[in-house]
């Protein structure tokens, strides 16, 4: 694998193997290098395309030495419509980054996004740029920021569908009933939440919670961001698959009385 393979996805806390490219470097403090190492290509939402679309680098590409561990590398990345995206990456080795063969990892990734590039596209609705700060806080390192948005998130989308269903925020004593009641029976009846983890359906709000209360540290908070986010995504796929699916039915005439007699 060359560095650009590992450039083109997202950043992992284990090293990997590469192609050496800085062989014949002496590594000096603030020593720029061009380097050829292939494209960085990277996904993002083009408001100009409105589609998810793959961002390319330029073949030609340069790095600063930080020492002979750590390399940065400040580059553009380019739409099809010619909209850019800067990136910047901070490359580290596990051992001398020079060898012929070394291991490293993207220790920090930092994106500019102009206004019209999303990380998500706006299938999401709402939820979009609730959705956009999360990423945005978790790529700047800010782990219980990040996981405030996919909370709320999945506080809205219970409460919404709540509404839209005319289940009651309170008991029949007046009392408000708490989160787990109310998403219990707020999932009964519409089934907002995956099959997969419907059992653990507070635990996951659980848990979100806990991270926003302070209950776990900004580290932790990032190591599980990643499969917060997978699975309020799942969330709103699963409401979105079901809206999708019951105005295709509609559309067919499927749920229209005949007339026929039973």
């Amino acid at each position: 694998m060359r560095l650009n393979g590992v450039l083109s996805k997202p950043p992992k806390q284990d090293y990997v193997q590469i192609e050496g490219f800085l062989t014949d470097k002496k590594g000096n403090i603030g020593q720029q290098v061009e380097l050829s190492i292939g494209k960085i290509a990277l996904n993002y939402y083009c408001s100009n395309c409105e589609d998810i679309r793959t961002f390319y680098s330029k073949d030609k590409l340069c790095c600063i030495f930080v020492n002979t561990h750590i390399i940065s590398i400040d580059c553009v990345l380019s739409c099809c419509c010619n909209v850019n995206v800067q990136v910047w990456f901070l490359i580290e080795a596990e051992n001398d980054i020079r060898n012929q063969s070394p291991n490293v990892r993207i220790l920090k990734r930092s994106e500019n996004l102009p206004n019209i590039v999303r990380y998500n596209s706006m299938k999401y609705g709402v939820f979009t740029d609730l959705l956009e700060k999360a990423e945005r806080a978790y790529r700047d390192d800010l782990g219980a920021g990040a996981i405030v948005y996919l909370r709320k998130i999945f506080e809205i989308i219970t409460k919404q569908t709540a509404t839209a269903e005319n289940i009651a925020y309170t008991t029949d004593k007046g009392k408000r009933k708490t989160f787990k009641n109310l998403l219990t029976e707020v999932d009964a009846q519409c089934k907002i939440i995956p099959t997969e983890f419907s059992e653990n359906s507070y635990k996951l709000f659980g848990e979100l919670s806990d991270v926003v209360h302070g209950d776990y540290d900004e580290e932790l908070g990032l190591q599980k961001f990643e499969s917060f986010y997978r699975l309020v995504i799942g969330i709103l796929d699963n409401i979105n698959n079901k809206t999708e699916l019951c105005a295709a039915i509609q559309a067919l005439g499927w749920n229209e009385d005949t007339g026929g007699t039973p």
